[in-house]
């Protein structure tokens, strides 16, 4: 059987060469290599070492000696570049009842926020706003649905493919599967199983006896393949991993945060023992940042804190930082909401894959959500979705976070009831669960990780 999701593309050799690019790679010399490999059939199986001897070049460059970022990848080294002015937090003071609503509200909030952006994940602008322009749905302010479609619409917009079709918030009874909800549920699964010393190796066994191979994409099945290869973490990594620094990691982010509530030191320490396995520099700085946020989010509802809650956590001298400290400056000098979403999208190509599922990309537009979203979850959600990008998880990432902030008895009902707290999932023992049981899972870790 030929598993070309498991083969070097031409595509993921042009998304090397971007990654060396951004990184700071020093490419001179390298553009007959690129070219004789991108003349190749990648998917003859013979020409797969000459592609791979291209990415073992790649990976020895050495750095631009004027490269403007300092971005390690180890825990010690990400810690001593964090920056040195860092938020006070208030200290955790929820009684039992509080703390259950904000973790149940983070699930609940989590998979409302994934699912208004699940359908249209992959659209770009001139396909999702001319939807939403046609039917009169301008600004997002509701689910995607089939029913309010005309005829016209739905085969405008193709809303009659299996995928769409099925995903709208009109045919669905629960949370259907989805990898940002995996992922969560494979963080309480990990802290269930290993507790809360858990290791990178830890994780990497968790994915092998737990996660098929073929459920996951980019980095992670890179990550994977390294694996199934005898190549540990952390240079599991960066092995033939064209996707070091795209999203995989930040959707992972959610349930250290969770484990972890008002305590963001510890929170993106989890996030990093977990992203280490399948990404590098700011890969790993998007896990982190977002655990650290939905940690302090227990402790305080102030969003610029919250943001830099995170930002402490990860180097002051990175690509990521830079990109949110420009997000938080444009809303601090009166920018609007539209405007900053343009500003995103002059920055980022949505119809290039590497910047449409990049960390940073997707960090810039959960800041912009969280930064416009005027503290309301609908509002919050709906501005994460809007400027497409990778929409589930930002709608996700959004949705848990306020979730939180607003707690599970206060998220609208016309939101959260078309789930009917019902969660599938493809991790074992949790394949179709209640929110409401999970909730008390995700305490009973909380509680054993704050021995």
């Amino acid at each position: 059987m030929k598993q070309i999701w498991l083969y070097l593309s031409k595509s993921d050799i042009e998304t090397e060469r971007r990654q060396c690019e951004e990184e700071g790679r020093d490419l001179s010399g390298m553009e007959e290599d690129f070219a004789r490999v991108l003349s190749l059939d990648l998917e003859d199986l013979k020409h797969q070492p000459a592609a791979r001897g291209l990415l073992d070049k790649t990976i020895a460059l050495p750095i631009k000696a004027d490269y403007a970022f300092c971005e390690p990848s180890d825990l010690e080294g990400i810690r001593a570049a964090r920056p040195a002015a860092r938020p006070q937090l208030p200290a955790l003071s929820l009684n039992d009842a509080q703390l259950e609503d904000k973790v149940y509200g983070a699930w609940v909030g989590r998979c409302v926020g994934c699912l208004l952006g699940k359908p249209v994940e992959g659209w770009r602008r001139p396909r999702m706003w001319g939807y939403l322009k046609d039917l009169n749905r301008w600004p997002l302010s509701d689910f995607f649905r089939y029913d309010v479609a005309t005829p016209e619409a739905r085969e405008k917009y193709d809303l009659d493919s299996e995928w769409v079709r099925r995903m709208m918030a009109d045919q669905v009874t629960a949370m259907p599967e989805d990898d940002d909800t995996n992922y969560t549920t494979t963080g309480l699964a990990i802290l269930k199983r290993y507790g809360p010393d858990f290791t990178p190796e830890d994780v990497a066994s968790f994915w092998m006896s737990d996660i098929p191979i073929l459920h996951t994409c980019t980095a992670e099945r890179v990550a994977y393949r390294n694996l199934c290869l005898l190549i540990p973490p952390p240079k599991s990594a960066s092995f033939h991993n064209p996707y070091r620094e795209w999203i995989g990691a930040q959707i992972r982010a959610d349930f250290w945060g969770y484990a972890a509530p008002g305590d963001p030191e510890r929170a993106a320490e989890f996030a990093w023992r977990d992203a280490c396995i399948s990404h590098v520099k700011n890969g790993i700085y998007g896990e982190m940042w977002a655990a650290a946020m939905i940690a302090a989010a227990f402790v305080t509802d102030d969003i610029p804190t919250i943001l830099r809650a995170g930002l402490a956590q990860i180097p002051a001298k990175c690509r990521l930082a830079d990109a949110i400290e420009s997000v938080m400056e444009w809303q601090e000098v009166g920018v609007d909401y539209d405007t900053a979403v343009y500003r995103l999208h002059e920055l980022w190509d949505e119809n290039r894959a590497h910047d449409w599922c990049h960390t940073i990309s997707n960090a810039m537009a959960v800041a912009i959500a969280l930064l416009w979203g005027e503290g309301d979850y609908a509002t919050t959600i709906c501005r994460a979705v809007q400027p497409c990008f990778d929409t589930d998880c930002n709608g996700a990432t959004t949705g848990s976070l306020l979730g939180i902030l607003t707690g599970r008895k206060a998220l609208p009902a016309r939101w959260v009831d078309i789930i009917n707290d019902t969660l599938h999932t493809g991790v074992t023992g949790y394949h179709t669960v209640k929110l409401a049981d999970i909730t008390r899972d995700s305490l009973e870790i909380i509680e054993k990780v704050a021995r």
